[in-house]
């Protein structure tokens, strides 16, 4: 058990020197996200080895704690970081919506003057064509 233990202590180790080296030189924000991402979960897995190798089962609690406040970290990191499209997620004005719900019944009152256009057939004098005989 004990070198168990020592080896993957040895893992995690490794695993958050390679973290801590990813997020101190970056060299974008998303980057040193996936850095503090992988350095929470080495010190949850290095936790863990303690929790494991001296039998105490004390730590579940805080294992639990440390998961949940990097998965959420993780999530709010990523949704800020988002490139979100022009205009998107923007409240808009009584005014901006007024021209918007304006602009677009002008635009349905055209469509439906076309329709009536092309509805208009000059050889055709009105009803439908079913039941019609040529």
């Amino acid at each position: 058990m004990t070198v168990v233990a020592i080896v993957c202590a040895a893992f995690v180790a490794a695993g958050s020197v390679l973290a801590i080296v990813r997020i101190e030189r970056g060299p974008s924000m998303l980057d040193r996200t996936i850095g503090l991402d992988v350095f929470t979960a080495t010190l949850v897995g290095a936790i863990a080895i303690e929790a494991a190798f001296s039998r105490r089962t004390e730590t579940i609690p805080i294992l639990v704690v440390l998961s949940l406040v990097g998965f959420v970290g993780s999530v709010l990191i990523s949704r800020f970081a988002s490139v979100e499209p022009e205009g998107e997620g923007r409240i808009r004005t009584a005014e901006e919506i007024a021209v918007e719900d304006a602009e677009r019944l002008e635009e349905l009152e055209r469509q439906r003057e076309a329709e009536r256009a092309a509805a208009i057939d000059p050889d055709h004098h009105g009803g439908t064509a079913e039941g019609e005989v040529r």
